[in-house]
C-alpha cells in the first residue's frame, strides 16, 4: 500500500533519523553482503567492479554522518504544506550516483517517483529496499516506476543529448535537467609525488566514468609531463579491467593511424588540446602562461566544469587532489541547490 502525497506526515527529525539510520547501515554492513552485492552489480554493469562499489558505499558512509545530515538540512526548512510527488530519472554511470536525488526528495518531505537507470538497479534497489525496512512510513513514499507520469516536478539526469530532449518533455513542470559534466585539475609544478598520485583517484577512480573525474588538466608552460606520468603510474591497475583496456587500445590505435600527437604512458594517454571532455583512457592538457591566462581559459567552461581539484586545494575554489570523489551532501551536482528547488516546490 503506497500513501498518496497529502498523507505524509512523518516530521522532518523522523526523516533526518531515516538518513542517519542508513548512514549507519552503509557504515556497518557485513563485508559478505556487500561482496555479494557488488558481483550482482557487476553482473549487471561491468564498469561495477567489487573496489569501485566499495569506494561508493564508503563515501556513503562518510557523507550520512550525523553532523553532515544535520548541516545539510539545516539550510531550509523543509516542511512542506502540500507534499509533491517528484519524478526522478536516475543517472547510472558510477555506482549509487543517483542516491543523492532520492534522499534530498525524501528528507524535503516530499514523495520519490524513481525511474532506476538500467546500469544500476541492483545497489539503488538495495539501498532503497533498506530505508524502506528503516521507516515503514518513509516507504509510502518510494515509488519506482517504468514511466515519468502523474508527477508534479521533475529531477532527470542524462548526457547532452537526453537533456535536450528532457528539456523539451518536462517543460510544463517544475525541473532539475542536468547534462554531461567534467572535472578539472590544475597543476602549477609544485606537487610532490603523493599529491600526484592522488590525482591519480580523482582521474581513474570508477575508470574516469563521473561528473567529478578528472577528465582535463592545465599546466604551466615549462611544466615537466614525465614527471607527471611517472606520479600517475600508481593507478595502472586500472589497465586490468577489459573494458578500460579496450577503450586504451581504441584511442591509442586511432591517434597512431591519424598520426596524432599523444603521449602513451602505457596505461593511458595524454594529449594536449583546448576541450574539456576527454575520451575513457585519455588526459587532455592545456598550458596556461600565469593565472589571469588561467582563469580566463577555465571561465570559458564554466558551464561544463563540476569541479576543480589542486594540490591541498591551492587553488581558489578547488578541492585537494584525491577528494574529488568524496562529495559533501551540499555539494550539488552541476551547482544547482536541489534542496532549494524541493523548498520551492
Amino acid at each position: 500500500m503506497y500513501f498518496c502525497a497529502n498523507d505524509y506526515k512523518m516530521t522532518l527529525e523522523q526523516r533526518i533519523s531515516a538518513l542517519e539510520q542508513l548512514g549507519i547501515w552503509f557504515r556497518n554492513i557485513d563485508s559478505r553482503q556487500l561482496e555479494t552485492l557488488a558481483q550482482q552489480a557487476a553482473n549487471q554493469n561491468n564498469w561495477f567492479t567489487q573496489t569501485n562499489v566499495k569506494a561508493a558505499f564508503l563515501a556513503w558512509s562518510n557523507a550520512l554522518s550525523k553532523p553532515a545530515i544535520d548541516r545539510w538540512t539545516s539550510l531550509y526548512p523543509l516542511k512542506p504544506g502540500q507534499p509533491k510527488r517528484v519524478g526522478l530519472i536516475l543517472a547510472g554511470n558510477i555506482p549509487l550516483v543517483g542516491l543523492h536525488d532520492v534522499l534530498a526528495v525524501l528528507v524535503s518531505g516530499h514523495q520519490a517517483h524513481i525511474k532506476y537507470s538500467s546500469q544500476d538497479t541492483v545497489l539503488m534497489s538495495a539501498v532503497v529496499k533498506v530505508l524502506k525496512d528503516i521507516d515503514q512510513e518513509l516507504a509510502g513514499n518510494i515509488i519506482p516506476i517504468e514511466q515519468l507520469k502523474d508527477v508534479d516536478a521533475v529531477i532527470a539526469t542524462g548526457s547532452d543529448n537526453s537533456a535536450r530532449y528532457f528539456k523539451y518533455y518536462f517543460s510544463k513542470y517544475p525541473h532539475i535537467i542536468r547534462q554531461n559534466r567534467v572535472s578539472v585539475g590544475i597543476l602549477n609544478g609544485k606537487e610532490e609525488t603523493d599529491e600526484i598520485e592522488a590525482l591519480g583517484r580523482d582521474i581513474f577512480q570508477y575508470f574516469g566514468l563521473g561528473c567529478r573525474n578528472v577528465a582535463k588538466i592545465f599546466i604551466p608552460t615549462d611544466y615537466h609531463l614525465p614527471g607527471l606520468i611517472e606520479g600517475l603510474a600508481a593507478s595502472e591497475k586500472v589497465l586490468e579491467h577489459h573494458k578500460y583496456r579496450n577503450n586504451y587500445d581504441y584511442n591509442k590505435s586511432i591517434y597512431l593511424v591519424n598520426k596524432e600527437p599523444h603521449l602513451d604512458s602505457g596505461f593511458f594517454l595524454m594529449r594536449e588540446n583546448s576541450q574539456l571532455v576527454s575520451p575513457i583512457s585519455v588526459i587532455f592538457y592545456e598550458k596556461y602562461e600565469n593565472e589571469a591566462e588561467l582563469a580566463l581559459k577555465l571561465s570559458t567552461h564554466r558551464e561544463k566544469v563540476q569541479c576543480l581539484v589542486s594540490a591541498g586545494g591551492w587553488y581558489e575554489g578547488s578541492l585537494p587532489f584525491g577528494t574529488a570523489q568524496q562529495p559533501e551532501l551540499w555539494d550539488y551536482a552541476d551547482g544547482v541547490d536541489t534542496l532549494e528547488f524541493l523548498e520551492g516546490l
